[in-house]
């Protein structure tokens, strides 16, 4: 094997021991995409926490649409409860499970919104009726009936039945900024193995730790 291969594929990208990863955002795009081939549905399904005013957590699960050296971003009603408390906390943890492959990765950091021209070319990639649905829905508000929401989502379609649906005002993405990353790989009779990244802001190193299962 060529020296330049053993430099391009570290232990850990190769099948080795993870924990010898010295960077938490390579590591997650390898088992991203393991999880991708493996998983047999949804690898990017991820559990979003926040919190409310007073203090009580809240966690659902939405999907990552990208990540990169700036963060982990997501797409909701900002008129939401989870879009209200993104916004007023401007912090947030995400978990990914990956059931196959037993592993966890856990995520915690600041939040911020993604630019409209960002939220915009995204909107744009949605299925049609993802994108009426956007203006029919007042997401996680009282609803009426079915039937209701049916009619809503007939008069949004109506209102944009020619040319290109545009992207609701109350509708863009979030971008988690981590702080700390935890890897999880689970070990028999509960010998896992876990590491921890933690960075004061992002652009700052990261330090690792290794952690008692």
């Amino acid at each position: 094997m060529p020296e330049s291969d053993s430099i391009k594929h570290p232990p850990w990208l190769t099948g080795g021991d993870f924990t010898l990863a010295d960077e938490p955002l390579r590591l997650f795009a390898a088992w991203y995409e393991e999880a991708v081939a493996r998983e047999p549905d949804v690898p990017n399904a991820m559990a979003l926490a926040t919190v409310d005013a007073d203090g009580m957590p809240n966690v659902r699960m939405v999907l990552m649409k990208g990540f990169d050296p700036q963060g982990f971003v997501f797409y909701t009603n900002v008129e939401s409860p989870k879009g209200r408390e993104l916004d007023a906390s401007r912090k947030a943890a995400l978990l990914f499970h990956w059931k196959t492959l037993n592993r966890q990765v856990r995520l915690r950091g600041a939040v911020e919104r993604v630019g409209d021209s960002e939220a915009d070319a995204y909107f744009a990639t949605r299925a049609r009726l993802a994108q009426i649905g956007a203006w029919a829905s007042k997401q996680s508000a009282p609803l009426e009936s079915r039937l209701a929401f049916e009619k809503a989502i007939a008069l949004a379609t109506a209102k944009y039945a020619v040319g290109t649906v545009p992207r609701p005002p109350y509708w863009t993405g979030y971008r988690l900024k981590p702080t700390t990353m935890e890897f999880w790989q689970d070990r028999p009779f509960r010998l896992h193995d876990r590491i921890e990244f933690r960075r004061e802001h992002t652009g700052a190193p990261w330090s690792k730790t290794r952690l008692c299962p």
